[in-house]
């Protein structure tokens, strides 16, 4: 296997819908370019080619595999093709970096797990959140035990884009997006962070599901991610709907550390709204990622504290993360950023035995496996272990 480096890897990516052109930004930002695109089709990849200005578009998916040009693989695409293209990409000799969830249960992301170590391949899922500088700070201050012992971790993922029954995207068929649906696309991430920033495993879940529109009106025309706002009446159909709109989940962590999750996509306002608390014997922590450039931290004893980032007064794991000085914010697209540039060091390094710090197939496995625990406490109304 050739010694990568930023002159001469050769990145492809599958999927430019919503999230493909955030990998493309964060890896020029990287000083990284991509070389070759896939899409479902020859012409949409053309077109998705001349307009970010990558060099090739390929016909097929296998076709930008069988490119020996080809190094890495960005997946971007529907969830239901994450395991084959993670899968024939691994078999193909490349390296992979995959949106979550990783695979469609808990069977196939073990066998991605499994493949990628016997294959010495680099692999990473896209928990991207865990790149803010003031979650890292988050985490330096519990892992350093400045907040004490844990009590109680609690928060929410809270969106609007599915609040009317006329909104629509491919993530609500099982059989595209997988049986859950706000658990498995937004509570993933906020489940990774807290088991990111305080190194404890779920021990137990305790689910409650609703689905507020049963039926919905499906558009007769394909639409993109937050898309389809100005269609009219005739252009619907009506669509039985059998994933979950909200869920809210008791949960027990290692340690007897407690916590409480609320999901949903149905909350008026709340475009992208991830927000944690966590409480120790000392203080507490709190973070809203509306507001992503702030830390609450509270205590008991003296006045509450709002951190703002600042990389002068941050702690290194916060630094590590951040590129402008204090005043200048930093959000979204710059996780992305900060998240790739940490996987092209370990892979131009080349040292694969090395432990990784960004979230690899065995995070997005871990992942899959409470998604499947929490949907059988959902269905069965009673506790489940992991």
């Amino acid at each position: 296997m050739k010694k990568l480096d930023k002159s001469n890897v050769g990145v492809g990516i599958a999927g430019t819908g919503f999230i493909g052109p955030a990998h493309v930004e964060a890896l020029a930002r990287n000083g990284i370019h991509i070389l070759g695109l896939a899409e479902s089709t020859l012409e949409l990849a053309q077109e998705k080619a001349a307009l970010m200005g990558i060099p090739r578009a390929y016909e097929s998916y296998e076709a930008m595999l069988a490119d020996e040009d080809i190094d890495v693989v960005h997946l971007a695409t529907p969830n239901y093709l994450h395991y084959p293209h993670a899968k024939a990409a691994l078999m193909a000799g490349k390296h992979v970096i995959c949106e979550k969830p990783l695979a469609m249960d808990s069977s196939q992301s073990k066998e991605l797990v499994e493949l990628a170590k016997q294959k010495k391949l680099v692999n990473a899922v896209n928990f991207n959140i865990r790149m803010y500088p003031m979650v890292q700070q988050a985490r330096s201050l519990v892992q350093s035990g400045e907040i004490g012992k844990l009590f109680v971790l609690q928060g929410s993922y809270l969106q609007d884009w599915l609040l009317l029954e006329t909104d629509w995207n491919w993530r609500l068929e099982p059989e595209l997006g997988g049986n859950l649906r706000a658990v498995a696309d937004i509570g993933s991430h906020w489940l990774d962070l807290m088991t990111y920033i305080t190194g404890l495993k779920i021990t137990e879940v305790f689910a409650d599901f609703k689905t507020f529109h049963p039926i919905r009106k499906k558009p007769t025309k394909p639409l993109e991610t937050y898309t389809g706002k100005m269609l009219t009446p005739e252009d619907y159909e009506d669509q039985p709907i059998h994933t979950e709109d909200y869920a809210s989940i008791l949960l027990h962590y290692e340690n007897g550390v407690t916590g409480v999750l609320t999901v949903a996509q149905v909350c008026a306002g709340r475009k992208n709204r991830i927000a944690f608390e966590i409480s120790g014997s000392k203080s507490s922590l709190a973070w809203d990622g509306e507001r992503p450039n702030e830390l609450w931290i509270g205590h008991r004893d003296r006045p509450n504290e709002l951190m703002l980032k600042d990389p002068s007064i941050m702690s290194s794991e916060g630094q590590a993360v951040v590129s402008y000085p204090g005043g200048h914010n930093e959000g979204f697209p710059d996780t992305f950023k900060q998240l790739h540039k940490k996987i092209y060091a370990y892979l131009f390094a080349g040292d694969f035995d090395k432990e990784p710090d960004f979230p690899t197939f065995a995070d997005g496995h871990y992942e899959m496996v409470l998604c499947e625990a929490v949907e059988r406490s959902a269905r069965d109304k009673t506790w489940v272990k992991i």
